[in-house]
């Protein structure tokens, strides 16, 4: 995990006693409430639907066991108990008091965390793959460039005042976990012939209202260029970026009004102009920032030599005979370690997914109790170190296959030996009108009754993901599930659409809108039909967007409006 350096203390505990007396110049009535809001967006305090929410930053998704227990005191005595993890790698506590917020930086700066750029038009919390570092297919530990992005990017002051939010993701693998098609700027790491590591630049993704899934911009840029690189294409975004409409605002837009070459061109011509004096510094800078990374020293655990290492369904096969597992608990391990345990680079350790979607729950919140019984877990387990995902999920990153069976009685023990990573109720779901001020629709309740109702009949659906919005500003990712649901108001009604098909990885698509929205009652049977038919229609070894191509839109639309329906309006 990266350690904050002297600078990085001194900047947060700055911010601190600016927030605490403008807080209070608020509350004596000095700022008035449209003077006050963007200070606190740029602390990461917004007005929601019934009291203001904060969001914490959670730099490229790391947390160590230490922070996680200061989210757990938080959640107790400023919030009510809980914390919600989002989509941007971030915690969210929805019921603070105006007055209390900045003790709540305070005790968040205490541990090295803070709510920098967590909201406004500037560049956000900056994610990637949340098994950054440690898993088996990565090329690049995409970690010391997310924090050198971090330090590049905050309080820049060219960037504070962009015409939208901003938004990067970084994936190292070319499994991209990280979903890297879908931000504004998405990087994809690697190495070339030389063994060097290059960076393939994507502009232009997003979601909202105008989904768009990013183009390549620049391929193969090298380290020593990337900072004056991404610079360029932020300065051309700040002068041409439209701030006229807020809907057309982001750089996904400009790159569609503009045209790639064109885009490109400015870009180049911005480029060329950039003084690399400024930049003379950056990699010794990312040199330092590796340095200040403390990486665990896996080799006490016993590696096991390459040379003998098994495939990895061979590895599980012995794991879920482990003598310390009762036979009528076998079915259950076997299961968690099938949906939740993950390969690692090294042979003598894996990742743990801890699934935030136990049937019937709130997708992505979590109680203090389990917050501190996660962080009790990892300082046992894991090297003292969990990520968050942008699935609302965390991971274990690191934790010996010895230790696997205690792992999972202790999860056990905390309601979150779920055993549905990667299956359709593992649903991102957006706070919707429990929370939400721009919401039309509700998100919660649809999901919970979703995940309930297909408990029993997601088996073997791997891979099939269900993602649902409360509004068109998608903040779950609709566009880009196997089965997307957009919920809005039809004259007062929630109506809820349909998608299917949608990739957020490598192979990113958007998906396909099946026709009418239909009733909120109607949402969990009708994903409940489509597993069905998914089940029964797929070849082996087939996932369901494979199925959905090969077959087509129209017997899914017939599953899900009925083939008299489909005939009629055909």
């Amino acid at each position: 995990m990266y350690q904050y350096d002297e600078f990085d203390q001194a900047l947060v505990d700055q911010r601190c006693l600016e927030f605490r007396d403008q807080v209070q110049r608020r509350l004596t009535g000095e700022l008035s409430e449209d003077e006050f809001k963007p200070l606190r967006l740029m602390n990461g305090l917004y007005l929601q639907l019934h009291a203001y929410m904060l969001r914490v930053a959670i730099p490229y998704g790391v947390l160590s066991a230490e922070q996680m227990n200061k989210l757990a005191f938080i959640a107790d005595k400023y919030d009510k108990g809980y914390g919600h993890f989002t989509t941007r790698q971030n915690i969210q506590f929805n019921w603070p008091q105006l007055a209390e917020t900045p003790d709540i930086l305070e005790a968040l700066a205490s541990v090295q965390m803070h709510a920098i750029q967590t909201s406004g038009n500037c560049i956000r919390n900056i994610t990637t793959d949340p098994f950054a570092g440690v898993a088996a297919d990565e090329e690049v530990d995409p970690r010391p460039i997310a924090e050198w992005l971090r330090q590049w990017s905050t309080l820049h002051p060219e960037f504070r005042y962009l015409p939208r939010k901003f938004k990067f993701a970084i994936t190292g693998s070319a499994n991209d976990r990280a979903a890297i098609k879908l931000h504004d700027i998405g990087l994809r790491l690697k190495r070339n012939d030389a063994g060097e590591t290059v960076v393939d630049v994507w502009v232009g993704g997003g979601q909202g209202r105008t989904p768009k899934i990013a183009q390549l911009f620049k391929p193969a840029v090298a380290l020593s260029e990337l900072l004056p690189y991404l610079e360029a294409i932020l300065r051309v975004y700040n002068l041409y970026g439209r701030r006229d409409n807020k809907y057309k605002a982001r750089i996904k837009i400009l790159l569609a009004e503009t045209g790639l070459e064109k885009l490109q061109a400015q870009v180049e011509e911005a480029y060329a102009a950039i003084n690399r004096q400024e930049f003379a510094d950056s990699l010794a800078d990312l040199e330092r920032i590796n340095g200040r990374f403390i990486q665990p020293d896996l080799t006490e655990s016993g590696a096991i030599a390459d040379a003998e290492r098994p495939v990895w369904a061979m590895r599980l096969n012995a794991l879920a005979n482990h003598s310390d597992i009762a036979p009528q608990e076998r079915k259950h391990y076997t299961e968690w370690l099938t949906q939740c345990v993950r390969e690692h680079s090294h042979s003598a350790h894996a990742s743990v997914v801890i699934s935030l979607k136990k049937h019937g729950d709130i997708p992505g919140d979590m109680t203090s109790a389990q917050m501190r019984g996660v962080a009790d877990i990892a300082q046992s387990y894991g090297y003292n170190e969990i990520r968050v995902t942008h699935r609302q999920n965390l991971v274990l990153p690191q934790v010996a296959i010895h230790d696997l069976v205690s792992v999972w009685r202790a999860l056990q023990q905390l309601k979150l030996a779920v055993s549905n990573v990667d299956l359709p109720s593992d649903i991102i779901a957006c706070p919707g009108l429990d929370y939400c001020a721009l919401a039309t629709a509700r998100s919660i309740p649809i999901a919970q009754d979703i995940a309930q109702t297909i408990e029993k009949v997601e088996s073997g659906a791997q891979g099939m993901t269900v993602n649902i919005s409360g509004c068109i500003n998608a903040c779950a990712h609709h566009h880009v599930a196997s089965i997307g649901i957009l919920g809005l108001d039809r004259g007062g009604v929630e109506n809820y659409q349909i998608t299917l098909g949608g990739q957020s990885d490598q192979a990113a698509r958007l998906g396909d809108r099946m026709g009418p929205g239909i009733a909120a009652d109607e949402v969990a049977p009708t994903v409940e039909r489509i597993v069905h038919f998914y089940k029964q229609e797929r070849l082996t070894g087939e996932r369901f967007n494979e199925t959905y191509q090969r077959l087509g839109k129209a017997p899914f639309k017939s599953v899900i409006y009925g083939e008299e329906h489909v005939a009629k309006t055909a």
